[in-house]
């Protein structure tokens, strides 16, 4: 649990994307318009950035307070990964300029009103 805190609390101080000079790292360290050229490109990217988008969610719920967010389900019956990927998607279709960290912090906030 120790070794837990430690990563979370190094991981809790990373705040922007790559390309604008942060310390967020791996393929979905990119902009939305790299997020959509690589996968039209390449369609089988969308899972690696699927699971890159889990892992920083997963990374955001567990430095989330006592008490806030407990239970969300990042995966839930009526919001699955196709959705979430389609999610992600729509928002960097409509947010060329942004980055893809946005994107999937958007998708965090929307699962937090899925079921509700």
């Amino acid at each position: 649990m120790r070794k837990l805190f430690i990563i979370l609390a190094m991981s809790a101080s990373v705040a922007n994307a790559q390309s604008s000079g942060s310390r967020i790292v791996g393929i979905g360290a990119a902009s939305c318009l790299e997020f959509l050229d690589n996968i039209q490109r390449t369609p089988a990217m969308q899972r690696d950035y699927l699971a890159w988008a889990q892992g920083f969610m997963s990374g955001i719920l567990l430095s989330r307070p006592a008490g806030v967010d407990e239970g969300l389900a990042l995966v839930p019956p009526n919001f699955g990964l196709g959705e979430q990927l389609g999610f992600l998607r729509q928002y960097c279709s409509q947010n060329r300029s942004g980055d893809f960290p946005d994107a999937v912090v958007a998708l965090y906030k929307a699962l937090r009103t899925v079921g509700k």
